[in-house]
């Protein structure tokens, strides 16, 4: 399980539906082990994405375009063993009720053999799918549900037990490598967090504070206001205080003002951290007033970074996407969608059924995607750890070069606490 990218996920929520203003269900017997199509036929696979949610559609929908793009590329080349994959989609709006709507479409009226790349603002329907013992693939953990349900597998892989509760006992874990790759790469010493005073945003800004403080740092509190934020304020007093590194629990507006407010106030710090939401190639547009702090972003993550076009996988990735503006999210879908394909691969070709592909799922050795991902495991561990080696994607901004990869993400590693917080 890769916590912090959960974590942030479950803030990103938060967030958004501050921004913004039932199916049935056939018992789990109807679905267990059975092909979509015995022998020759398309094997039917939905994507729920969030498209039309409040926050707008671009936001939501970088994994399922990812996805698609790989398994229009899997039919060019013949399918998967001969056979042809019927990609279903759904656009949820963003809601619950929309949610379980697309969950009750594909599940049960389509039948869809999997579930891959979700991409849900609000996976009310999770319960659900877990119920029918659909596998879902790939998916965004947005909200807890992957760290939650049977039968579904979040991108980043999960250590938790899975039986209906979040994590153990409701608590979930993350670990520190963030902040230890920063003191050891950058030597970073002080580090500020930006919050709203918003209860969301400033329980991810403690979880924040709590691993900084943990890997030894003094770390600057600052808070502003949800409704009238007065980003100048921090500013100044992140460059009176000289604060080396700057985290943050905002939205993309805010983390735009703020970075605007230091460019206007000459605030410099070593790096402005953002998260893999935001790793795409809006950022020109995105900060395009605000050049210094744009040329300061960080971004970390458990992917191998879209920019490696050097990497096999990527470049097959950047090539299916036919030129459009890339985003991280997109390569996560991709790998996806991979993730399901070498998963019904390893079943026999007369036999592929469910059962078979989550064992694929659920075994020992963790997968990567060919490369693409920090290897992916589902430990289902009784208690959590209380600390673990984990591995980290690194880039930073760079005007005329975009995200330009800082180390080997296999090699960017560290043993860490992990750290409890509620979802």
């Amino acid at each position: 399980m890769r916590p912090r990218r959960a974590a942030e996920g479950l803030l990103l929520t938060a967030l958004l539906l501050l921004g913004a203003g039932c199916g049935s269900r056939l018992p789990e017997r109807d679905f267990e082990d059975g092909p979509t199509a015995p022998g020759t036929g398309p094997v039917r696979i939905g994507i729920i994405a969030s498209e039309t949610s409040p926050v707008g559609g671009a936001a939501f929908t970088g994994p399922r375009d990812g996805a698609r793009a790989y398994f229009d590329a899997l039919n060019a080349r013949g399918g998967l063993d001969g056979r042809k994959v019927e990609v279903l989609t759904c656009d949820d709006g963003g809601s619950g009720v929309g949610n379980t709507e697309c969950v009750h479409r594909l599940v049960t009226e389509k039948k869809v053999f999997a579930l891959v790349a979700t991409t849900a603002l609000d996976y009310a329907g999770a319960p659900e799918v877990s119920a029918a013992g659909v596998p879902d693939i790939g998916g965004q953990p947005i909200g807890a549900a992957y760290d939650t349900y049977p039968h579904l597998y979040g991108i980043y892989g999960s250590d938790a037990p899975r039986d209906g509760t979040p994590g153990w006992d409701g608590s979930l874990y993350g670990g520190t490598e963030v902040y230890r790759y920063f003191k050891r790469e950058q030597g970073a010493r002080t580090a500020a967090v930006v919050a709203y005073n918003q209860a969301a945003s400033a329980a991810y800004a403690r979880l924040v504070t709590a691993g900084l403080k943990a890997e030894g740092y003094d770390v600057v509190g600052e808070q502003v206001d949800f409704v009238l934020p007065n980003f100048r304020a921090v500013a100044a007093d992140l460059k009176a205080r000289g604060a080396d590194l700057v985290f943050d629990a905002l939205d993309t507006h805010g983390n735009v003002q703020l970075c605007e407010a230091m460019d206007a106030l000459g605030a410099k710090v070593t790096a402005k951290v953002t998260n893999v939401q935001n790793w795409n190639a809006a950022v020109p547009d995105d900060y395009r007033e605000a050049p210094r702090c744009r040329n300061a972003l960080w971004v970390t993550g458990s992917s191998r970074n879209y920019e490696e076009k050097d990497q096999p996988e990527v470049a097959a990735f950047r090539a299916a996407m036919k030129g459009r503006p890339l985003s991280q999210w997109q390569l996560e879908g991709w790998a996806a969608a991979m993730w399901f394909t070498d998963a019904a691969r390893s079943c026999p070709a007369a036999a592929l059924t469910r059962a078979c592909v989550e064992g694929f799922l659920n075994r020992t050795e963790p997968y990567t995607a060919h490369g693409l991902l920090l290897p992916v495991s589902y430990e289902h561990l009784d208690r959590p750890p209380k600390e673990r080696r984990t591995c980290l994607s690194v880039a930073r901004w760079q005007d005329g070069k975009g995200w330009v990869t800082q180390g080997e993400m296999n090699a960017n590693c560290f043993t860490v606490p992990q750290l409890a917080y509620r979802p």
